[in-house]
């Protein structure tokens, strides 16, 4: 009879664990470190922007035309917080064999046309966007540096119009950062991510 109840806590350990996992992180999470190749052939970690009060992570990709019309403005969120402590680290979340669009080769082609200004990583195996919770591409997730660890400050969209940048009437990472920068907290923290789905086998 233990042996059936011990069995049965462990299933449930597992069910909840994998329930957590599957809903990525929440507000406040500590977001772990991870190790991705970059396009310039060297791994990226966040351990490796020491000088950075945060981050701004942002999974996306080549192909979706969602992400695409989103480019210019993650290059432009980039030049603007980079400096004050608030880099971007693009990740591709896609598996290459599924969208061939997304392979290592045409994203540094794509990086090189667009003149990124931001690691743009592959997340190999598929493991990172899960433990984010990562939805689509583009899907944003703010972290805050507190102490050794990061901490999710925002998830969400980019703005509120994926279709024009200057009829967006609500900047939400823009905003997100700059209370962070100011000592506060977001007052938008979280919002649906628009755009296409993640490929995977």
């Amino acid at each position: 009879m233990k042996t059936i109840i011990k069995t049965i806590a462990v299933i449930a350990l597992l069910m909840s664990a994998n329930t957590l996992l599957a809903q990525g992180y929440t507000i406040g999470s500590e977001a772990t470190d991870f190790k991705l190749p970059n396009i310039d052939g060297k791994t990226v970690s966040l351990a490796d922007f020491p000088e950075a009060k945060g981050f701004i992570v942002i999974f996306t990709c080549n192909h979706c035309p969602y992400a695409v019309a989103y480019e210019d403005r993650i290059i432009q969120l980039d030049k603007t917080f980079k400096p004050l402590g608030y880099p971007v680290i693009a990740i591709n979340p896609n598996d290459p064999e599924v969208q061939p669009k997304d392979n290592m080769e045409q994203m540094k082609v794509r990086a090189k046309e667009k003149g990124f200004t931001f690691p743009y990583l592959m997340d190999h195996g598929q493991a990172i966007y899960p433990q984010y919770g990562a939805e689509k591409t583009p899907h944003v997730f703010i972290l805050q540096k507190d102490g050794s660890k990061n901490r999710v400050e925002y998830i969400g969209a980019i703005d509120n119009n994926y279709k024009n940048a200057a009829e967006a009437t609500e900047k939400y990472v823009e905003n997100a950062v700059n209370a962070l920068l100011k000592g506060q907290k977001p007052a938008v923290n979280k919002t649906v991510a628009i755009g296409c789905s993640i490929k995977t086998k």
